[in-house]
């Protein structure tokens, strides 16, 4: 018979699949998973992913590896878990958005999302390895669709936004901040070599320099993110009537607010 394929931890299988540690029989004490998924997310701030080991994990728990083997098969499940957490850390409060049009309503859970991606940049690229289907991705996804489905979205197109909207922000983030990019205080080098480029062959980038190196990363962000708006804003307008929604509560009502962003 054949072995059965193993799901990729992170997956829509995987997920699927999670069931709650054993029981804890004999051994060392049990530790808190949450516990476990916090401390590894600390340890990817300070060094990375790929300098992160389980039995660096487990002395900064002063635990043992065995431990962590209890609620982790390896390290892939673990990080699959830290890139839920750091999606958990998307808050958006109701009375944020109380009266907000639609695309501010956005806006602020974008830059919410912006926020938390911004305070880990070790780990950014977990978040964009997979399609987020954790529980807090799951609830984010389900709050922003929701939102724009309340403002009058047809199904397919608060899908298509919100999946434009988290890949801008994920994309920008890792651009902007993920290892290896240049610092802001790397911009006055990188002005100062468009200027000395050769004025025939790239006079258009010379003329730009100073403002392709000047504008601040948070202004550059929500220039971006107003254009994709505009843009959405558009096609909302343009839908044909009768566009499908998933039911009376959401496309009559206004009242769905998302508590995480994309």
């Amino acid at each position: 018979m054949a072995s059965e394929v193993q799901a990729v931890p992170g997956s829509p299988a995987w997920w699927a699949s999670r069931t709650p540690a054993p029981a804890y029989r004999r051994g060392r004490p049990p530790m808190d998973a949450g516990r476990i998924v916090d401390k590894a997310l600390e340890l990817i701030d300070e060094v990375g992913i790929q300098a992160l080991t389980l039995r660096m994990l487990a002395d900064a728990l002063n635990s043992g590896t065995a431990t962590l083997y209890r609620h982790f098969e390896g390290k892939d499940e673990l990080l699959a878990l830290v890139a839920d957490r750091i999606l958990g850390e998307v808050r958006v409060e109701p009375e944020e958005l109380d009266g907000l049009p639609w695309r501010e309503s956005v806006t602020v859970a974008a830059k919410a999302f912006y926020g938390a991606l911004g305070r880990h940049p070790n780990a950014l690229s977990l978040l964009a390895a997979q399609v987020p289907v954790g529980p807090n991705g799951l609830r984010g996804r389900e709050r922003l669709i929701g939102l724009l489905l309340g403002h009058g979205f047809s199904v397919g197109l608060a899908a298509r936004s919100f999946t434009a909207i988290g890949h801008y922000v994920i994309g920008f983030a890792i651009q902007q901040y993920g290892p290896g990019t240049p610092h802001p205080e790397d911009r006055t080098q990188l002005r100062d070599y468009y200027r000395s480029l050769d004025p025939a062959a790239f006079p258009a980038t010379m003329a730009a320099a100073d403002e392709l190196t000047s504008v601040p990363l948070d202004d550059e962000f929500l220039f971006g993110l107003d254009l994709l708006l505009d843009g959405l804003e558009r096609a909302r307008l343009d839908e044909p009537s009768g566009r499908t929604a998933v039911g009376p509560s959401l496309s009559a009502s206004r009242s769905t607010r998302p508590r995480r962003g994309p």
